[in-house]
């Protein structure tokens, strides 16, 4: 028999049994990538922005602000954060809608993909 030391509420235990019979069932489910957001447009915001002012663009898809945060990540999409950003000059600019585009926070045309047409738009429940 082979010996399996467990780490039980701080204090080690040696427990004999064999690894044949032996069966782990994990009931917590850890994950280290963030969530996925959520698609609230399929379009993109157009947006007017002054340069030197710092903005928070929504990253998770969650907030009612769009296309900016509103801090609706902190308890709705825990491991996502905002995209701080500060434009170098004033203008009007297209910030991504659809939370996956490839330019940050600028939208790229990846709203026109067949992963974003054919997904359900975030409807929020609250």
């Amino acid at each position: 028999m082979n010996t399996l030391l467990a780490k039980v509420e701080h204090k080690w235990i040696t427990l004999k049994q064999s690894w044949a019979t032996t069966t782990t069932v994990c009931k917590a489910q850890v994950s280290t990538l963030p969530p996925e957001p959520v698609i609230p447009s399929k379009k993109p915001f157009k947006v007017d922005l002054l340069g030197g002012k710092r903005y928070s663009w929504c990253s998770c898809g969650h907030s009612k602000n769009q296309p900016f945060c509103d801090g609706a990540h902190k308890s709705k999409a825990l491991g996502l954060f905002p995209l701080r950003f500060i434009p170098e000059k004033d203008g009007t600019v297209w910030l991504c809608g659809c939370k996956h585009t490839n330019t940050l926070p600028y939208c790229d045309g990846t709203h026109k993909q067949d992963f974003i047409t054919s997904a359900p738009l975030h409807r929020d429940t609250d």
